[in-house]
């Protein structure tokens, strides 16, 4: 069964570690939104912002939370988490302070301040 995921990243600082988890060819389906797209997005506001992630999660069966040094507490980070947890869509954290970025460097290790999890 292929599973199909919806990646919830910090965009800027880590766009660069995520496309090499992303590249890695395990996860199928999954084209990650191109700058411009991102920008289409963004300047049609919270609701269309609320639109997107909805659409692009979708027929997905989990979450993987990509965590940089910046991610934890992100507006819409915690949405996603939430999302996924509020659509009974598994959740997974995966820390990606190691991968190098474009100019060969890594980052300090991300938190998980913010983070809210449901109660049972």
């Amino acid at each position: 069964m292929v599973r199909r995921v919806f990646y919830s990243f910090h965009y800027k600082p880590d766009n660069w570690r995520v496309s090499q988890v992303r590249n890695i060819g395990a996860i199928e389906d999954n084209k990650p939104a191109s700058d411009n797209d991102w920008e289409t997005v963004t300047k049609g506001g919270e609701k269309a912002i609320e639109k997107w992630i909805a659409d692009q999660m979708h027929g997905r069966s989990c979450v993987v939370v990509l965590i940089g040094s910046g991610t934890a507490g992100r507006k819409w980070i915690n949405h996603e988490i939430v999302k996924a947890w509020n659509d009974k869509k598994g959740v997974l954290g995966v820390h990606i302070h190691k991968l190098k970025n474009s100019g060969g460097e890594t980052s300090a290790k991300g938190g998980n301040q913010g983070y809210r999890t449901r109660k049972s």
